[in-house]
Formats: C-alpha cells, sequence, structure tokens
C-alpha cells in the first residue's frame, strides 16, 4: 500500500524520482513507501494490485493511481480493516466533495474503492451558495471532503450548506473531513480586543450539523478542545518522512530546524523519528501580520543538512529567512517540509529564489500549475486521509495509525 504519492512540478526531475529503499534517516525502518516516477506518472510495483478505479485521474496529462502492495505494507497504516473482508460496496457509507480539492476528494475515493456521491454546488450571481445533494444519503454514514482553503470564506461556508443538505437529508452521521483547517492561527488573543476566529469556525461547523471533524496538522492542538464534538487530528509528517526516507542523506548529516519557537514540539517529534536527529531552533520576532523577522539561531547547523519543518508556508516570509539565516551558519543543503501549501504572493518568488534544495509539501490545499517552481515536490496524503476515514467508520482506532 502506498503511504503517500509523489507528485512534483512538472519543472523538477530531481525531485521527482521516489527509490524504495531504505535510507539511513530511519535507524528503526518504521517506514516503508512505494514512490513514484517522473511527473507522477503511472506507479507500478510487483505484486501489487490497484485500487478499483473506474477512469484515472490526471495531472497536466498524466495520470497518478494509488497502489495496495500487500507484502510492504507500512506500519503506520497496518489496519484490522485489512485483515479481514470490506464490503466495498458498503450502501452505509457515502464521500461528498465541495468544490475545494476535488482531485484529493477522487483520490480518497479510489483508496477507498467507493465512488464520490452525486451532488449538485452553483453559485447564484450575488454570490449565493446553492447545494442539492443527488442521491439519497438517509441512514448513511456521511463524510464530507472540503478543506477551507483560499478562498478561505467560501469553502467554509460551502461546507457548512452541505452540511446543512446532509443533516436535512437525515444523514445517521456527518464527518467534516477538513484537510486544511481555516482560521487555525487565530487560535488565542495576542492583545486586547481580538477576536479568536478558531473557536468561532469550530462553532460555525457544529452549529451547521457535523457530528464529527477530521482535521489534518491543526495550526495548534489547543483548536482541538474548542470543538464541542469528537476531532480525529492527522498527522500528515508521516508522508513526509516516507519521502525523506528515499533520500541518501546520512543521519549524522542531519538537523531538524524548527523556524520558530512555538513550532518546538513539532520539531522535536519530527527530528525524534528520524533517527532522533538534532535539533535548531529559530528566534523570530515578529512585527505584524505576515512579516518576520529573524533573529537568532539556537543550536549548531554548520555542515549539516537543516530540514525546516512547520505546518503551513504561507507568505513564506518565515521560513525563507530562517533558510538565509541557516545558510550564512554554513548549513550545506535546506530542506522546507509542511503539510499545508497555502502560498500567498510573494510565497512563489521566496521559495524558488535558490535558498531551499527542495520544497516538500502535501496536496491538502490544491497547489495551482502556475505555482509550480523547480523545488517543489507535492506528496499526496490521499492513503491517509482513506484509512482514517475507514477507521472511524468500521469504528476502529485511529491514534494507532501514528504509533
Amino acid at each position: 500500500m502506498a503511504a503517500s504519492l509523489v507528485m512534483p512540478s512538472p519543472a523538477s526531475s530531481s525531485s521527482a524520482a521516489v527509490s524504495s529503499s531504505r535510507s539511513s534517516l530511519f535507524a528503526r525502518g518504521h517506514w516503508n513507501m512505494l514512490g513514484g516516477n517522473e511527473y507522477g506518472s503511472r506507479i507500478y510495483a510487483p505484486n501489487c494490485v490497484k485500487c478499483e478505479l473506474s477512469e484515472p485521474i490526471n495531472r497536466n496529462g498524466k495520470p497518478i493511481i494509488p497502489v495496495v502492495n500487500e507484502r510492504t505494507l507500512p506500519k503506520f497504516l497496518e489496519s484490522a480493516r485489512l485483515a479481514k473482508s470490506v464490503n466495498r460496496n458498503n450502501a452505509k457509507i457515502k464521500l461528498f466533495s465541495g468544490t475545494a480539492n476535488p482531485a484529493l476528494s477522487q483520490e480518497i475515493a479510489w483508496y477507498m474503492g467507493l465512488e464520490l456521491g452525486k451532488i449538485s454546488i452553483k453559485r447564484f450571481a450575488d454570490g449565493e451558495v446553492y447545494v442539492q445533494l443527488g442521491e439519497s444519503v438517509r441512514g448513511c454514514d456521511v463524510f464530507l471532503l472540503q478543506p477551507t482553503c483560499p478562498p478561505v470564506n467560501e469553502n467554509l461556508m460551502e461546507l457548512q450548506i452541505v452540511i446543512d443538505a446532509c443533516r436535512r437529508a437525515s444523514a445517521r452521521n456527518v464527518t467534516a473531513v477538513i484537510p486544511y483547517f481555516g482560521y487555525a492561527r487565530a487560535d488565542r488573543k495576542t492583545q486586547g480586543r481580538e477576536s479568536i476566529a478558531a473557536k468561532l469556525v469550530a462553532n460555525l461547523v457544529t452549529i451547521a450539523g457535523a457530528d464529527r471533524v477530521l482535521a489534518c496538522d491543526i495550526h495548534s492542538g489547543q483548536s482541538i478542545g474548542y470543538f464541542d464534538i469528537p476531532v480525529d487530528h492527522v498527522y500528515c509528517e508521516h508522508v513526509i518522512l516516507d519521502y525523506l526516507a528515499s533520500k541518501a542523506i546520512c543521519s549524522d548529516d542531519l538537523v531538524v530546524v524548527s523556524p520558530d519557537v512555538g513550532g518546538v514540539a513539532r520539531a522535536r517529534a519530527f527530528a525524534k523519528k528520524l533517527s532522533d536527529a538534532p535539533l535548531a531552533i529559530i528566534d523570530k520576532r515578529r512585527h505584524g501580520h505576515n512579516i518576520a523577522e529573524v533573529m537568532n539561531l539556537i543550536g549548531d547547523v554548520k555542515g549539516k543538512v537543516a530540514v525546516m519543518v512547520d505546518d503551513m508556508i504561507d507568505t513564506a516570509g518565515t521560513i525563507s529567512k530562517g533558510a538565509a539565516l541557516l545558510h550564512e551558519e554554513g548549513a550545506r543543503e535546506v530542506y522546507a517540509c509542511c503539510t499545508h501549501a497555502v502560498f500567498s504572493p510573494p510565497a512563489i518568488e521566496r521559495l524558488s529564489s535558490g535558498l531551499f534544495q527542495e520544497v516538500i509539501v502535501t496536496n491538502t490545499i490544491p497547489v495551482a500549475e502556475k505555482n509550480y517552481f523547480p523545488q517543489l515536490t507535492i506528496l499526496s496524503v490521499a492513503n491517509l486521509l482513506g484509512e482514517t476515514i475507514w477507521r472511524v467508520h468500521d469504528d476502529s482506532s485511529v491514534s494507532s495509525i501514528f504509533q
């Protein structure tokens, strides 16, 4: 079973090939992966079976197809579901996709061996959203796939209306699958008279009628507590770790870098899985929203391969200034790894300026083709999300995926 699919930019050939051989990065050999060839074209592997697909998905004219290899099953995707017969024609589970990231939704459906539900989403001339389900969901376990990525407010409102449509159609359970949870950064008051938008959005999703939320790498764990319904937090770092395991980087040359003090816990957990690599921290002081200034580096990066880890890249101000500092301090190469590629201007110019050996992101947010650049590598989280959805539906453990 492929833990992730590599979908690099068309301009990049160096970051497109992925080897399934183990690297010295993983001392305990916890992870296993099947890779893709250039431009994310069709993947083949011995002793594999493809998911039951009706048609291939295309990226830049090249199909991308998940594969299942039952002999080399990644440990973090081992599932009790695979040990028993699964009814892939189960009419009591339904997947519906919003308009924010239909490509990811289709990949998830194909991994699960299901078809996306029929749904009509339209916008009136004044911008209002109209939603109508094209099939019955009465008594069904419904999963709605919709990240709240840019345009954030439109996608968030669309998600709530789709939830409402499912609730009014007598769905048994409605789970909002939100690969990217917008407004998560507004999780506390740092100054007087500020709003806590993360709590407000959590209330909106709950009041709309969701019974459960499934989200990837929420900006801060405390935001989970803002929901009055169960939240399953999916950690996409394992997909990135799988990809890094294909790199011929000696563990002695590696250092994991947190771009700010707030991300130390995330970077420490990441470093522990990379053969307990050393940790460095960049001290930054922010003078305004989307404006960052690097002040100091805590740790040694001289002659090292630095892997910067964050949950998202927005304007890339923090991570690019951090990379410049790492080069000044003698880092040999700098890799940037994040889950959510928000890529607000001028992120592309900063990331493609030559500071980074590679920028590794996932497809929780769709990256427009115009934003591709040679150093960009996009990894698919479809299989991880699909497995999580199956476990939620089967009332199986989700946390055991990441242990």
